[in-house]
């Protein structure tokens, strides 16, 4: 029986052909991937404000006194998701607001005439605590340091007490919207609506009424509960009871114990 014999493989066959190894060996390596390019940073609050307050100059320049900064912003207590709020003082009116986008941040821009907020610091409780902290982006003639002084020296002077005929509107405001939401219990998203409208001015009034400066809307739970906490647990309560009728009924303890002292309206008939 006969061997089979081995054929000879091509590259043996033709010697013109490069092996298997030659060829390997002539491979360049394969480099390595560039490092991707870092991602472009979002603006910055300064540039931002760079951005509105050219934007502000271009519109009110001519009348334009002062730009000052409130609110999370004036105190660094931006998170990624805070508006930036602006007051910008001017000669005269039209007054008005503005919101605006830089990047991905809100911009809340007011026109308010400078005369009228100066006027109106020792009286309007919400003044001094917006002005006394604000950070005064520009001005003509110290405008804007000057209000920002004077929001200092009312908030140190106290709160201005309520007038009798306001001690009252509050009380008849937070009645309204209380039975507005018992009137519409049968149709439950719009009472619910309603039902908070009565939280929200009860809670202004409570703050009104026990003399204390007006707080961020979103402390303003924690601020009743721990100037009050007997009032805070009815106002827990009124926020996380079930059914609503608990809510309701939470409610008018609720506003019972911040208007026992103030008088119901006077009936003329």
């Amino acid at each position: 029986m006969m061997e089979p014999t081995a054929t000879p493989s091509t590259s043996e066959s033709r010697p013109d052909v490069p092996t298997r190894e030659a060829l390997q060996a002539e491979l360049l390596p394969i480099p390595e991937a560039p490092p991707p390019p870092e991602p472009l940073s979002p603006p910055g609050s300064e540039e931002i404000i760079e951005v509105a307050l050219r934007h502000i100059r271009g519109k009110r320049g001519g009348d334009l006194v002062a730009i000052v900064l409130v609110g999370s912003g004036a105190r660094r207590a931006l998170t990624p998701h805070s508006d930036l709020d602006l007051i910008a003082l001017v000669k005269a009116p039209p007054e008005g607001d503005e919101i605006v986008r830089v990047a991905d941040r809100i911009l809340d821009i007011r026109y308010r005439e400078a005369k009228a907020v100066e006027e109106e610091m020792p009286v309007t409780p919400r003044l001094p605590g917006l002005f006394r902290k604000a950070r005064v982006l520009y001005e003509l003639d110290g405008v804007g340091s000057a209000l920002r002084d004077k929001a200092q020296q009312c908030f140190r002077q106290g709160v201005p007490p309520p007038s009798f005929h306001e001690r009252i509107r509050l009380k008849a405001e937070c009645f309204h919207w209380l039975g507005k939401a018992e009137d519409l219990r049968h149709d439950l998203p719009t009472a619910q609506y309603v039902f908070n409208s009565f939280l929200d001015a009860a809670l202004h009034a409570f703050v009104r009424l026990r003399g204390f400066w007006p707080t961020a809307p979103a402390e303003i739970v924690r601020f009743v509960v721990a100037r009050d906490p007997a009032l805070g647990e009815i106002l827990e309560r009124a926020i996380t009871s079930s059914p609503f009728e608990a809510r309701l009924a939470a409610g008018y303890k609720l506003a019972a114990q911040i208007f026992q002292d103030v008088p119901n309206p006077q009936r003329i008939d």
